[in-house]
């Protein structure tokens, strides 16, 4: 092979030279793959990577993705000294300012959370905000907060000291070589066709930017990414500008701001973006831009007048337009897909794709070699999206949304506007009549309350539905509520070994007798959570598992990953069968009433079966919302005639947030929220979820934990004024010093006061006064271990 011929073999192939391809290379290359291999159909750096603004800023909504820039931040500031090739790191701070009253909130609960995650932020006034930038009109600023540590670098010379490490290491680039084809086996990434020949592979990195849906598309993987346009105004030196300067972040006008060479660089986040539809951007976009479109910047321009007077005299240099791209969702994409094993994403950066980078791709490059991100990044998992969101018409409805959304404030209830109604669950008509107020989840529409008249303010103090939701956890707890829970992933496993693979996969007492309902931790070798489920054992073949809403794609193909082996069948039964959990003190009455008093004598965490209207239901002696209950499964055509009948009796429909509420009143768990691949069942106070006997994945690994000491971290949190209003992520405080943050936030109207759970450092006594800061504000709370309401006066463990 010479040395510019591509090698038959290697063991991963990079696709794409932008700044996620190059750190993702770089780090296969330092964890030990000599044989590494990147293509890029043009030059590195010449998609998106070449012309961005290149700001760092550490700070994300989660530790872990904090965590992640952190990383890249430091390593950032280090690749000089590794391959003498200057990077432009500029460590000048970044200020962002606030001049509205729910801007300055927001960026305090932002300094909290900074503190929370062990980032310098500090609160300063509008005239030391203005000795910081001086060029700036500061008459609205209300106030402002100062991080230091943020900075920014030159795209371009990060990837070039990337790659030139990577090539020291063994890794080889191959330039003008095009991506033709992916050749697969049995599901599984074997090799890619090239401009330049074929490479057998073990694993490729998908890392081609806003090209990467096309790539997936040719092993029918998706990949819901798509471009838009993304501008930022240079102009030719001014006065006033002298050296670096920090970034200025004027996000209630939708700007950034910061020092160019003299002059100023001012990029926006407008409100609504500009799509760009697949096949414009062709295999000849190379260093290249998109048209100037004045008439699309000027509302921006107009806003950047207002900030920064001197810009009416300065002279233009030019109004870059370059495409970034965009998820559903505005998190990045990282680690396999659900469709290609093998196939590993590290794409859709929505923008940030400098500052992530270097930590995304140590992630990326973890993920491939050892089968998991180095730390949790759920809210990137590359099998996140329902399908649905890969049709081009909703991503060229969203993307622009994301666009407009990216300085948006962090209120609670927000939802996005485009591309809704795209999966409706079997009840949907019924649910509008009755005044719903819905939320997207997965795709599927779920009432999130009852009773709306009009559309509600986003707030921080008193949401408008605050008594909505108080009456439907009124209703629960005095009288019977119907929660439809039928956009909870279902998953069929059928055969003769369906006992012993959910015994191996499960860590669970999935051997009780069919008509039980299991509750069950799924871990991973790391003896740390994959998701938790709820089975019902049908028959001793047959179980129905019940996951999150979010996880079935994530969660199907772990299970069908580990099913080598065994004598069964998994099915996705999902928008097959509809769930509505009857709650509240008269639900056995609504049963008796409905003809299925049978159902009434079932022992908790037992299932039977009975009909309603008529019609054939399995149902489950269980409850969420911590009032006496059953979970009833119908097939979905039949829910309409069910649903009536409950109502007919006396029922009431009630949404997720007053369902929410009276989760963590009763202090359970939530995947996403308190659970992820960070957590074990020992810290999370869930080893009844565990059986004694062994056997299952993890096992060792939390053996080990429990010997070295691991005692449970997550506590109820009361906190004492009813006027505070936690959100999650909020840090804890004792004796002045963070000790945790809380996670899953509500009203509890039952214990008429806000509620947290939260995951503190170590361990407090029942009753123990702690802080908690939001928004700069500290509020005191009381700790308890277990449940703030418990009316039935025992424990899920007691019957598993």
């Amino acid at each position: 092979m010479t040395k510019n011929e591509i090698p038959s073999h290697a063991s991963v192939v990079v696709i794409g030279g932008g700044i996620m391809g190059c750190s993702t290379l770089y780090h296969l290359s330092k964890m030990g793959v000599t044989d590494a291999v990147l293509v890029e159909r043009n030059k590195l750096t010449s998609g998106t990577t070449w012309h961005s603004a290149a700001q760092v800023r550490a700070l994300r909504n989660s530790k872990n993705l904090t965590r992640m820039i952190q990383y890249s931040v430091e390593l950032y500031s280090e690749l000089e000294k590794e391959t003498s090739q200057n990077v432009g790191w500029i460590q000048k701070g970044s200020l962002s300012i606030a001049t509205t009253p729910d801007r300055l909130i927001h960026i305090k609960r932002q300094e909290a959370l900074a503190h929370a995650y062990g980032i310098q932020a500090s609160s300063i006034s509008p005239s030391a905000a203005k000795e910081r930038w001086p060029l700036m009109n500061s008459k609205d600023v209300l106030g402002a907060v100062w991080s230091p540590d943020d900075g920014r670098v030159s795209p371009s010379d990060v990837c070039t000291a990337l790659s030139k490490a990577a090539k020291k290491l063994g890794a080889k680039i191959f330039e003008e070589t095009g991506v033709t084809g992916i050749l697969t086996k049995n599901g599984r990434v074997k090799g890619i066709e090239t401009t330049n020949g074929t490479i057998m592979c073990n694993a490729i990195a998908l890392c081609a930017g806003l090209w990467s849906r096309e790539i997936g598309a040719m092993v029918n993987s998706k990949v819901p990414v798509l471009a838009c346009e993304h501008f930022y105004l240079l102009t030719k030196p001014i006065n006033g500008i002298f050296g670096n300067m920090p970034t200025l972040s004027d996000h209630d006008s939708h700007l950034y701001i910061r020092d160019d060479s003299g002059g100023l660089l001012i990029g926006c986040f407008e409100p609504m973006g500009k799509p760009i539809k697949p096949g414009i951007l062709d295999e000849k976009f190379e260093f290249s831009l998109l048209p100037e479109d004045w008439d699309h910047f000027e509302p921006m321009m107009k806003l950047a007048l207002h900030r920064l007077p001197q810009l009416e005299s300065a002279e233009v240099k030019m109004l870059l337009n370059g495409p970034e791209s965009f998820t559903p969702d505005g998190t990045f994409m990282l680690g396999e897909t659900a469709e290609t094993r093998g196939l590993f994403l590290g794409c859709g950066m929505n923008s940030v794709g400098i500052a992530s980078g270097g930590g995304a791709g140590m992630n990326l490059a973890h993920c491939i070699i050892h089968g998991h991100t180095a730390y949790d990044l759920c809210e990137a998992d590359a099998k996140r999206f329902a399908p649905v969101f890969n049709k081009i018409e909703h991503l060229m409805a969203r993307a622009p949304e994301i666009l407009g959304n990216h300085y948006d404030i962090s209120y609670q209830g927000k939802q996005l506007k485009t591309s809704r109604n795209l999966k409706r669950l079997p009840l949907d008509s019924y649910y509008r009549k009755s005044n719903a107020h819905f939320g997207q989840y997965y795709g599927w529409e779920r009432p999130l309350y009852f009773g709306k008249t009009s559309e509600p303010k986003l707030r921080f103090d008193k949401p408008d539905w605050f008594d909505h939701v108080g009456e439907e956890v009124r209703t629960t707890n005095e009288n019977v509520s119907i929660f439809d829970n039928s956009s909870f992933g279902k998953i069929e496993v059928k055969g003769p070994d369906a006992e012993s693979f959910l015994l191996k996969v499960c860590a669970g007492n999935m051997d009780r007798e069919p008509g039980r309902v299991i509750y069950s931790a799924v871990l991973n070798q790391r003896g740390t959570f994959e998701s938790d489920i709820t089975a019902h054992r049908i028959a001793k073949d047959h179980y129905r598992l019940f996951v999150g809403t979010t996880s079935i794609q994530r969660d199907l193909v772990w299970f069908a990953h580990g099913a080598n082996g065994y004598n069964i069948t998994l099915e996705d039964s999902t928008s097959k069968y509809a769930v509505l959990a009857v709650m509240g003190p008269n639900s056995p009455q609504i049963l008796n009433n409905c003809g299925a008093s049978t159902l009434i004598e079932l022992d908790y965490f037992k299932t039977g079966s009975s009909h309603i209207a008529g019609k054939h239901i399995r149902a489950a002696r269980m409850s969420y919302v911590g009032e006496l209950g059953w979970e009833i499964t119908c097939k979905s055509e039949n829910a309409p005639a069910i649903y009536s009948a409950l109502i007919t009796e006396g029922g009431k429909p009630a949404g997720i947030w007053a369902q929410t509420s009276m989760r963590i009143e009763k202090g359970y768990c939530a995947t996403g929220h308190e659970l992820d691949s960070d957590i074990s069942p020992v810290e999370a106070g869930l080893m009844f979820a565990v059986r004694k006997s062994g056997g299952f994945i993890g096992q060792e690994s939390l053996e080990k934990k429990l010997s070295e000491g691991r005692v449970p971290s997550i506590v109820s949190l009361k906190l004492h004024d009813e006027n505070a209003m936690p959100l999650g992520n909020e840090p804890v405080y004792w004796k002045k010093k963070i000790i945790g943050q809380t996670s899953s936030c509500a009203f509890g109207y039952r214990v008429k006061a806000p509620i947290a759970l939260a995951r503190l450092s170590f361990q407090l006594i029942d009753n123990s006064e702690v802080e908690i800061d939001i928004a700069g504000d500290r509020f005191k709370a009381t700790v308890v271990h277990g449940p703030l309401y418990d009316p039935m006066g025992y424990r899920m463990k007691s019957f598993l």
